[in-house]
């Protein structure tokens, strides 16, 4: 069943009753949900106030919390880590201790869906992707040529211009970017505690601070398509900031469907299925990682 993503961006009061989400806004219940139905809950207002019971049920249902901050950018992911398997704690004794090569081989395969999915945006709108292919073709365990940045250099450039640089702080259409990966890594982080695994144990991304760095590393060949839906956007003359109508085109990303083994699901579900693939590689070299494929 796909799970319903809620978006709330005013003042309002969160509590549960009869295990549904009750939303309140002044002094009056505008809305109720059940609990189990939901999957993500953007929360995008300083004003929004929350019980510790709807918090605790949120975990136990496996929902990803999103807290915004002022530019109503996704800051923060609350996510379960006791429930999400019953072999929990071997598993992250598992992923804990894999080899350096077992690493570099699952990145492999990540970074080349990475690029064949910038490749593909390109040529859905009818731009030159044939560096790109080639690229692809040419990863290596671990990527030691740093192709991945090499293809995202070619890429912007052909995507929006030879104007536009990838800046994270900067608002327009990066700030949009921004929205978009926030909302995909939350799907992945979401996936990933369903599976059993640690989001902060990666295969690429090691940093201390960051508690998503499997999330990091599996949500890359994602990143395609928030571009082509930014891309969309930005040829529909629409305002170029996040907004209540920007927001909704990437949440409902997460419902739609998608290909997958010759299967159409919603994407949320697809990455689940994702993260049983990469769960596999993990201790089968000759696993395939197998990524979801829009539908044109």
């Amino acid at each position: 069943m796909i799970k319903r993503i809620v978006d709330i961006s005013e003042p309002a009061y969160l509590h549960q009753q009869h295990h549904q989400l009750m939303i309140d806004k002044n002094g009056k219940t505008v809305a109720q949900i059940p609990i189990e139905d939901l999957g993500v809950l953007v929360l995008q207002h300083p004003a929004i106030v929350m019980t510790q019971a709807v918090i605790i049920s949120c975990q136990q249902n496996n929902v990803a919390v999103i807290f915004c901050d002022a530019r109503h950018l996704p800051y923060s992911v609350l996510l379960p880590i006791s429930d999400g398997n019953s072999l929990h704690s071997k598993i992250i004794q598992q992923q804990s201790s894999l080899s350096l090569p077992t690493k570099k081989r699952v990145w492999q395969q990540i970074i080349k869906h990475k690029i064949k999915g910038q490749a593909r945006v390109l040529n859905q709108l009818g731009k030159n992707a044939t560096a790109l292919e080639r690229l692809a073709d040419d990863v290596k365990a671990g990527d030691p040529d740093n192709l991945e940045a090499q293809a995202a250099q070619k890429y912007w450039r052909l995507l929006f211009g030879d104007a536009f640089r990838r800046d994270t702080d900067a608002e327009g259409i990066n700030s949009l970017l921004n929205y978009g990966y926030a909302i995909m890594r939350a799907m992945v982080a979401r996936a990933i505690v369903a599976s059993g695994l640690h989001p902060a144990l990666g295969v690429q991304h090691s940093n201390q601070y960051n508690g998503l760095c499997l999330a990091d590393d599996v949500m890359e060949p994602f990143r395609p398509w928030v571009d082509l839906r930014v891309y969309q956007l930005s040829q529909q003359n629409t305002e170029l900031s996040v907004t209540p109508d920007t927001k909704q085109a990437f949440l409902k990303l997460l419902g739609e469907p998608v290909r997958w083994n010759e299967q159409s699901v919603p994407l949320m579900v697809a990455s689940h299925y994702l993260l049983a693939d990469i769960k596999r590689a993990f201790d089968d070299k000759n696993q395939k990682i197998n990524y979801p494929e829009w539908i044109e």
